[in-house]
Protein backbone atom coordinates (compact mmCIF):
# COMPACT_ATOMS: atom_id res chain seq x y z
CA UNK A 1 0.00 0.00 0.00
CA UNK A 2 1.39 3.19 -0.62
CA UNK A 3 1.91 6.20 1.95
CA UNK A 4 -0.49 8.36 0.24
CA UNK A 5 -2.93 5.70 0.73
CA UNK A 6 -2.35 4.91 3.80
CA UNK A 7 -2.56 8.19 5.13
CA UNK A 8 -5.68 8.83 3.49
CA UNK A 9 -6.91 5.55 5.18
CA UNK A 10 -6.18 6.93 8.67
CA UNK A 11 -8.29 10.35 7.73
CA UNK A 12 -10.97 8.18 6.59
CA UNK A 13 -11.46 5.99 9.80
CA UNK A 14 -11.10 8.43 11.86
CA UNK A 15 -8.16 7.59 13.42
CA UNK A 16 -5.90 9.55 15.62
CA UNK A 17 -2.13 10.35 16.10
CA UNK A 18 -0.26 11.38 18.42
CA UNK A 19 0.20 14.99 19.26
CA UNK A 20 4.10 14.67 18.32
CA UNK A 21 2.78 12.57 14.49
CA UNK A 22 0.51 15.31 14.05
CA UNK A 23 3.32 17.74 13.41
CA UNK A 24 5.00 15.19 10.97
CA UNK A 25 2.46 12.58 9.69
CA UNK A 26 4.94 11.52 7.10
CA UNK A 27 7.13 10.39 10.04
CA UNK A 28 4.66 8.39 12.11
CA UNK A 29 3.37 6.82 8.43
CA UNK A 30 7.16 5.64 7.41
CA UNK A 31 7.24 4.25 11.60
CA UNK A 32 4.47 2.41 10.77
CA UNK A 33 5.77 1.09 7.74
CA UNK A 34 9.11 0.23 7.83
CA UNK A 35 9.75 0.66 11.90
CA UNK A 36 11.25 3.19 13.65
CA UNK A 37 14.48 4.64 12.64
CA UNK A 38 17.87 3.74 14.24
CA UNK A 39 19.42 7.16 16.33
CA UNK A 40 22.19 8.60 13.93
CA UNK A 41 25.44 8.11 16.02
CA UNK A 42 27.28 11.69 15.13
CA UNK A 43 30.33 10.77 17.09
CA UNK A 44 30.64 6.91 14.97
CA UNK A 45 30.19 8.74 11.69
CA UNK A 46 32.83 11.70 12.57
CA UNK A 47 34.70 8.83 13.39
CA UNK A 48 34.58 6.69 10.58
CA UNK A 49 35.15 9.92 8.40
CA UNK A 50 38.61 10.52 9.91
CA UNK A 51 37.53 13.33 12.47
CA UNK A 52 38.76 11.68 15.69
CA UNK A 53 38.87 14.46 17.66
CA UNK A 54 35.18 15.40 16.48
CA UNK A 55 34.53 11.85 17.64
CA UNK A 56 35.95 12.24 20.65
CA UNK A 57 34.56 15.37 21.71
CA UNK A 58 30.98 13.83 21.03
CA UNK A 59 31.78 10.22 22.54
CA UNK A 60 32.76 11.63 25.54
CA UNK A 61 29.65 13.34 27.13
CA UNK A 62 27.97 9.85 26.16
CA UNK A 63 30.61 8.20 27.61
CA UNK A 64 30.10 9.75 31.05
CA UNK A 65 26.89 8.84 31.19
CA UNK A 66 27.59 5.22 31.03
CA UNK A 67 26.97 5.07 27.10
CA UNK A 68 28.89 1.32 26.41
CA UNK A 69 29.16 1.94 22.73
CA UNK A 70 31.03 6.01 23.05
CA UNK A 71 32.95 3.82 25.76
CA UNK A 72 34.46 1.70 23.63
CA UNK A 73 34.99 4.59 20.50
CA UNK A 74 36.79 6.41 22.81
CA UNK A 75 39.26 3.26 24.04
CA UNK A 76 40.07 2.84 20.21
CA UNK A 77 40.89 6.54 19.97
CA UNK A 78 43.30 5.84 22.16
CA UNK A 79 44.22 2.13 21.50
CA UNK A 80 45.57 3.02 17.92
CA UNK A 81 46.72 6.73 18.79
CA UNK A 82 44.16 8.90 15.99
CA UNK A 83 44.35 12.34 16.57
CA UNK A 84 45.49 12.17 20.80
CA UNK A 85 48.81 10.36 21.80
CA UNK A 86 48.26 6.69 21.98
CA UNK A 87 47.93 5.07 25.55
CA UNK A 88 47.07 1.77 25.70
CA UNK A 89 46.50 2.42 29.34
CA UNK A 90 43.92 4.57 28.99
CA UNK A 91 42.25 2.22 26.14
CA UNK A 92 42.55 -0.51 28.99
CA UNK A 93 40.35 1.71 31.27
CA UNK A 94 38.20 2.81 29.22
CA UNK A 95 37.03 -1.02 27.77
CA UNK A 96 37.05 -2.01 31.35
CA UNK A 97 33.95 0.43 31.58
CA UNK A 98 32.41 -0.27 28.42
CA UNK A 99 32.86 -4.28 29.15
CA UNK A 100 31.33 -3.58 32.84
CA UNK A 101 28.88 -2.20 30.47
CA UNK A 102 27.94 -4.97 28.29
CA UNK A 103 29.88 -4.56 25.16
CA UNK A 104 31.44 -7.77 23.75
CA UNK A 105 34.10 -5.52 21.51
CA UNK A 106 35.37 -3.87 24.29
CA UNK A 107 35.24 -7.47 26.32
CA UNK A 108 37.04 -8.82 23.10
CA UNK A 109 39.66 -6.08 23.12
CA UNK A 110 40.74 -6.05 26.43
CA UNK A 111 40.81 -9.96 27.07
CA UNK A 112 43.50 -9.01 23.93
CA UNK A 113 45.42 -6.37 25.81
CA UNK A 114 45.82 -8.85 28.91
CA UNK A 115 47.06 -11.79 26.62
CA UNK A 116 49.60 -9.64 25.13
CA UNK A 117 50.56 -7.15 28.58
CA UNK A 118 50.06 -4.12 26.62
CA UNK A 119 48.55 -1.09 28.97
CA UNK A 120 47.56 -4.32 31.84
CA UNK A 121 49.49 -6.41 33.41
CA UNK A 122 50.08 -9.48 31.45
CA UNK A 123 47.79 -12.27 32.47
CA UNK A 124 46.95 -15.03 30.37
CA UNK A 125 44.24 -16.31 32.85
CA UNK A 126 42.00 -13.36 32.64
CA UNK A 127 42.35 -12.89 28.77
CA UNK A 128 40.58 -16.30 28.87
CA UNK A 129 37.78 -15.48 31.26
CA UNK A 130 36.67 -12.56 28.93
CA UNK A 131 37.45 -14.01 25.83
CA UNK A 132 34.99 -16.77 27.03
CA UNK A 133 32.62 -13.89 28.12
CA UNK A 134 32.75 -12.32 24.97
CA UNK A 135 32.23 -15.45 23.19
CA UNK A 136 28.72 -16.28 24.85
CA UNK A 137 28.09 -13.15 23.88
CA UNK A 138 28.19 -14.24 20.26
CA UNK A 139 31.89 -12.13 19.25
CA UNK A 140 33.01 -14.56 16.72
CA UNK A 141 36.75 -13.33 16.97
CA UNK A 142 36.10 -13.94 20.83
CA UNK A 143 35.09 -17.90 19.63
CA UNK A 144 37.97 -17.98 17.93
CA UNK A 145 40.21 -17.06 20.09
CA UNK A 146 38.63 -19.35 22.36
CA UNK A 147 39.12 -22.49 20.51
CA UNK A 148 42.68 -21.91 20.49
CA UNK A 149 43.49 -21.80 24.30
CA UNK A 150 40.86 -24.72 24.14
CA UNK A 151 43.43 -26.55 22.19
CA UNK A 152 46.59 -25.27 24.08
CA UNK A 153 45.02 -26.75 26.95
CA UNK A 154 46.47 -24.60 29.67
CA UNK A 155 44.09 -21.77 30.36
CA UNK A 156 40.83 -23.43 29.43
CA UNK A 157 39.66 -27.15 29.48
CA UNK A 158 42.01 -28.88 27.00
CA UNK A 159 39.62 -30.21 24.73
CA UNK A 160 40.07 -30.32 20.26
CA UNK A 161 36.00 -31.47 20.28
CA UNK A 162 35.02 -27.55 21.63
CA UNK A 163 37.74 -26.57 20.07
CA UNK A 164 36.26 -27.80 16.79
CA UNK A 165 33.14 -26.77 17.76
CA UNK A 166 33.77 -22.75 18.39
CA UNK A 167 36.11 -22.56 15.50
CA UNK A 168 33.43 -24.14 12.99
CA UNK A 169 31.29 -21.15 14.41
CA UNK A 170 33.94 -18.68 13.57
CA UNK A 171 34.74 -20.54 10.36
CA UNK A 172 31.04 -20.34 9.29
CA UNK A 173 31.06 -16.53 10.26
CA UNK A 174 33.51 -16.29 7.87
CA UNK A 175 36.76 -15.44 9.75
CA UNK A 176 39.64 -15.74 7.84
CA UNK A 177 41.80 -17.16 10.54
CA UNK A 178 38.99 -19.56 11.16
CA UNK A 179 38.35 -20.74 7.98
CA UNK A 180 41.97 -21.77 7.73
CA UNK A 181 42.25 -23.61 11.16
CA UNK A 182 39.03 -25.30 10.73
CA UNK A 183 39.95 -26.50 7.73
CA UNK A 184 43.44 -27.96 9.04
CA UNK A 185 41.38 -29.49 11.70
CA UNK A 186 39.09 -31.37 8.97
CA UNK A 187 41.93 -32.62 7.30
CA UNK A 188 43.66 -34.04 10.42
CA UNK A 189 40.57 -34.66 11.97
CA UNK A 190 41.62 -32.70 15.25
CA UNK A 191 38.44 -32.97 17.18
CA UNK A 192 36.09 -33.93 14.35
CA UNK A 193 35.81 -36.89 11.83
CA UNK A 194 38.35 -36.48 9.21
CA UNK A 195 37.00 -34.70 6.07
CA UNK A 196 39.59 -34.29 3.13
CA UNK A 197 37.15 -32.35 0.90
CA UNK A 198 35.56 -29.91 3.12
CA UNK A 199 39.13 -28.90 4.56
CA UNK A 200 40.02 -28.24 1.37
CA UNK A 201 36.81 -26.09 0.65
CA UNK A 202 37.51 -24.28 4.00
CA UNK A 203 41.12 -23.76 3.24
CA UNK A 204 40.13 -22.23 -0.25
CA UNK A 205 37.53 -19.77 1.17
CA UNK A 206 40.17 -18.63 3.73
CA UNK A 207 42.65 -18.50 0.60
CA UNK A 208 40.13 -16.41 -1.29
CA UNK A 209 39.65 -14.15 1.46
CA UNK A 210 43.44 -13.31 1.59
CA UNK A 211 44.92 -15.59 4.15
CA UNK A 212 48.53 -15.96 2.50
CA UNK A 213 49.16 -19.06 4.64
CA UNK A 214 45.56 -20.57 3.20
CA UNK A 215 46.97 -19.67 -0.05
CA UNK A 216 50.59 -21.73 0.32
CA UNK A 217 48.12 -24.82 1.90
CA UNK A 218 45.61 -24.75 -0.53
CA UNK A 219 47.99 -24.50 -3.66
CA UNK A 220 50.00 -27.95 -2.21
CA UNK A 221 46.46 -29.35 -2.01
CA UNK A 222 45.87 -28.99 -5.77
CA UNK A 223 49.53 -29.71 -6.46
CA UNK A 224 48.46 -33.09 -4.87
CA UNK A 225 45.30 -33.74 -5.28
CA UNK A 226 44.18 -34.13 -1.65
CA UNK A 227 40.31 -33.11 -1.16
CA UNK A 228 40.06 -31.44 -4.63
CA UNK A 229 40.81 -32.77 -8.06
CA UNK A 230 44.66 -32.35 -8.88
CA UNK A 231 45.59 -29.49 -11.33
CA UNK A 232 49.17 -28.13 -11.34
CA UNK A 233 48.18 -25.09 -13.02
CA UNK A 234 46.17 -23.49 -10.51
CA UNK A 235 48.23 -24.96 -7.81
CA UNK A 236 51.15 -22.93 -9.67
CA UNK A 237 48.99 -19.76 -9.51
CA UNK A 238 48.37 -20.06 -5.59
CA UNK A 239 51.94 -20.24 -5.24
CA UNK A 240 52.11 -17.32 -7.15
CA UNK A 241 49.67 -15.25 -5.27
CA UNK A 242 51.48 -15.90 -1.94
CA UNK A 243 55.00 -15.36 -3.37
CA UNK A 244 53.61 -11.80 -4.39
CA UNK A 245 52.36 -11.54 -1.17
CA UNK A 246 55.74 -12.10 0.73
CA UNK A 247 55.30 -15.77 1.49
CA UNK A 248 59.02 -17.43 1.77
CA UNK A 249 57.86 -21.02 1.39
CA UNK A 250 55.49 -19.81 -1.99
CA UNK A 251 58.24 -17.82 -3.19
CA UNK A 252 60.82 -21.27 -3.30
CA UNK A 253 57.78 -23.37 -4.37
CA UNK A 254 57.06 -21.14 -7.47
CA UNK A 255 60.63 -20.61 -8.29
CA UNK A 256 61.02 -24.76 -8.54
CA UNK A 257 57.85 -24.59 -10.77
CA UNK A 258 59.26 -22.16 -13.36
CA UNK A 259 62.39 -23.46 -13.27
CA UNK A 260 60.76 -27.04 -14.68
CA UNK A 261 57.84 -25.51 -16.50
CA UNK A 262 55.49 -27.65 -14.25
CA UNK A 263 51.96 -25.83 -14.25
CA UNK A 264 53.59 -22.83 -15.87
CA UNK A 265 55.63 -21.38 -19.00
CA UNK A 266 59.48 -22.26 -17.93
CA UNK A 267 61.44 -19.36 -17.10
CA UNK A 268 64.80 -19.85 -15.57
CA UNK A 269 65.37 -15.97 -14.95
CA UNK A 270 61.86 -15.61 -12.92
CA UNK A 271 62.79 -18.40 -11.23
CA UNK A 272 66.00 -17.21 -10.27
CA UNK A 273 64.87 -13.74 -9.00
CA UNK A 274 62.18 -15.65 -6.77
CA UNK A 275 64.81 -18.00 -5.42
CA UNK A 276 67.19 -14.29 -4.60
CA UNK A 277 64.11 -13.23 -2.69
CA UNK A 278 63.26 -16.62 -1.09
CA UNK A 279 67.42 -16.39 0.12
CA UNK A 280 66.89 -12.75 1.25
CA UNK A 281 64.40 -14.25 4.05
CA UNK A 282 66.81 -16.92 4.74
CA UNK A 283 65.54 -19.61 2.62
CA UNK A 284 68.22 -21.74 0.61
CA UNK A 285 67.17 -25.20 -1.60
CA UNK A 286 69.52 -26.92 -3.02
CA UNK A 287 67.80 -28.55 -5.49
CA UNK A 288 66.39 -25.98 -7.08
CA UNK A 289 69.88 -24.55 -6.99
CA UNK A 290 70.38 -27.40 -8.98
CA UNK A 291 67.51 -26.72 -11.59
CA UNK A 292 68.89 -23.29 -12.26
CA UNK A 293 72.42 -24.68 -12.65
CA UNK A 294 72.35 -23.94 -16.16
CA UNK A 295 70.79 -19.90 -16.45
CA UNK A 296 73.25 -17.53 -18.52
CA UNK A 297 75.53 -15.00 -16.61
CA UNK A 298 73.72 -12.59 -17.79
CA UNK A 299 69.86 -13.67 -16.58
CA UNK A 300 71.14 -14.60 -13.50
CA UNK A 301 72.71 -10.96 -13.22
CA UNK A 302 69.43 -9.70 -14.45
CA UNK A 303 67.29 -11.75 -11.69
CA UNK A 304 69.55 -10.83 -8.90
CA UNK A 305 68.82 -7.23 -9.61
CA UNK A 306 64.86 -7.53 -9.84
CA UNK A 307 64.91 -9.23 -6.71
CA UNK A 308 67.22 -6.48 -4.97
CA UNK A 309 64.32 -3.68 -6.26
CA UNK A 310 61.37 -5.87 -5.85
CA UNK A 311 58.37 -5.37 -5.88
CA UNK A 312 59.53 -1.77 -7.56
CA UNK A 313 61.12 -2.49 -10.91
CA UNK A 314 64.65 -1.86 -11.28
CA UNK A 315 65.92 1.60 -12.52
CA UNK A 316 66.70 0.80 -16.31
CA UNK A 317 63.51 -1.31 -16.37
CA UNK A 318 61.20 1.91 -15.81
CA UNK A 319 59.15 2.99 -19.00
CA UNK A 320 57.21 5.46 -19.65
CA UNK A 321 53.23 4.51 -20.63
CA UNK A 322 52.34 5.43 -23.72
CA UNK A 323 49.41 7.64 -24.65
CA UNK A 324 46.40 5.79 -25.38
CA UNK A 325 44.87 6.02 -29.23
CA UNK A 326 42.35 8.70 -29.37
CA UNK A 327 39.35 8.20 -31.91
CA UNK A 328 38.91 10.87 -34.33
CA UNK A 329 40.46 13.24 -36.59
CA UNK A 330 43.87 14.16 -35.51
CA UNK A 331 43.94 17.55 -34.52
CA UNK A 332 47.14 19.80 -35.88
CA UNK A 333 49.94 20.20 -33.39
CA UNK A 334 49.86 24.00 -32.02
CA UNK A 335 53.42 24.67 -34.03
CA UNK A 336 51.76 24.04 -37.81
CA UNK A 337 51.27 26.38 -40.03
CA UNK A 338 47.65 25.87 -40.51
CA UNK A 339 47.29 27.10 -36.65
CA UNK A 340 48.97 30.65 -37.28
CA UNK A 341 47.04 33.70 -36.89
CA UNK A 342 45.71 35.46 -39.99
CA UNK A 343 46.76 38.90 -38.77
CA UNK A 344 49.40 39.71 -36.31
CA UNK A 345 47.94 40.60 -32.52
CA UNK A 346 49.03 43.23 -30.54
CA UNK A 347 48.93 41.63 -26.95
CA UNK A 348 48.97 44.95 -25.53
CA UNK A 349 46.79 47.31 -27.86
CA UNK A 350 46.98 50.87 -27.30
CA UNK A 351 44.53 52.15 -24.47
CA UNK A 352 43.67 48.81 -23.24
CA UNK A 353 44.63 47.61 -19.55
CA UNK A 354 48.00 46.19 -18.99
CA UNK A 355 48.86 42.83 -18.95
CA UNK A 356 48.99 42.69 -15.20
CA UNK A 357 45.46 43.83 -14.62
CA UNK A 358 43.87 40.77 -12.06
CA UNK A 359 40.70 39.26 -13.24
CA UNK A 360 37.90 40.59 -11.01
CA UNK A 361 34.89 38.20 -10.02
CA UNK A 362 32.97 39.72 -13.43
CA UNK A 363 36.42 38.23 -15.06
CA UNK A 364 35.27 34.13 -14.12
CA UNK A 365 37.77 34.35 -11.23
CA UNK A 366 37.73 31.56 -9.05
CA UNK A 367 36.77 32.56 -5.44
CA UNK A 368 39.74 30.82 -3.15
CA UNK A 369 38.03 30.38 0.10
CA UNK A 370 41.78 -1.22 5.96
CA UNK A 371 51.50 -36.13 7.75
CA UNK A 372 53.92 -34.53 5.43
CA UNK A 373 53.73 -35.15 1.83
CA UNK A 374 55.94 -34.28 -0.56
CA UNK A 375 54.56 -31.08 -2.50
CA UNK A 376 57.05 -29.05 -4.98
Amino acid sequence: MKLSRLLALLLVLGLTLPAQAQTNPADQISNEVFGPRNPVDYAFGAFQRGYYLTALELALPRAEQGDAAAQTLIAEIYARGLGVAQSPERAAGWYQLASNNGDRLATFELGMLYQQGVGVPKNRQRAAELFKTAAEAGYMPAKYNLALLHVEGVYADPSLTTAAALMKEAADAELPEALYDYGTMLLEGAGVVPDAAAGADYIRQAAEAGLTDAQVDYATLLYLGQGVDRNIAEAASWYGVAAQSGSVVAQNRYAKLLAVGEGVTLDLEEAAMWRALARRQGLSDPDLDRLLVSIPPEALARAEERARFWPSLPPGELTTASPAPVDGPTLPAPTDADNAPSQLVDPNPTGSGTATDAPGPEDGAADETVPATQDP
